[in-house]
């Protein structure tokens, strides 16, 4: 009498022999969607450290206090994240610094990524944002010359 179903004895091995070939295309993959992930939680806190260095700067009474301000805000923020930035740069633009003008910051820094290059992404991604925010039309500003 024979068997409607066989047992194949070698299934084991077989199931062994997939598993190393498919698990270094699973980890890159894994480690390409943490990459994507981590770029995109950096520009994310590039937005957000740009939008307040520019609140803080329209927070200021003058051009320079509105530069340091704004340095000081995006630094924090930046911190604040987790992000490790090399290289951070903060311009702010201050050429509408009147009551009624606007301040502008524009932010750009270097994202280290050194602990995913075994999945081929480069070890440093360059991101940047600027944000403008209003200054308050009736409030009293320091005359001072914009540098």
């Amino acid at each position: 009498m024979t068997r409607p179903w066989r047992v194949d004895r070698d299934a084991g091995a077989f199931a062994a022999l997939e598993l190393a070939i498919l698990l270094p295309f699973v980890v890159v993959m894994l480690l390409l969607v943490v990459a994507f992930g981590r770029v995109e939680r950096g520009r994310e806190l590039v937005d957000q450290a740009a939008s307040s260095a520019a609140r803080a700067a329209s927070l200021s009474t003058s051009p320079g206090a509105a530069r340091t301000a704004a340095i000081n805000a995006a630094a924090q923020t930046l911190a604040g994240g987790g992000l490790s930035c090399a290289g951070m740069q903060v311009s702010v633009d201050t050429s509408s610094f009147h009551p009624g003008g606007d301040v502008t910051a524009h932010l750009s820094c270097t994202a280290d990524l050194g602990g995913l290059t075994l999945s081929g992404v480069p070890g440093q991604v360059h991101l940047a944002s600027s944000a403008t925010s209003p200054l308050e039309p009736y409030r009293q500003l320091t005359a001072a010359s914009t540098p």
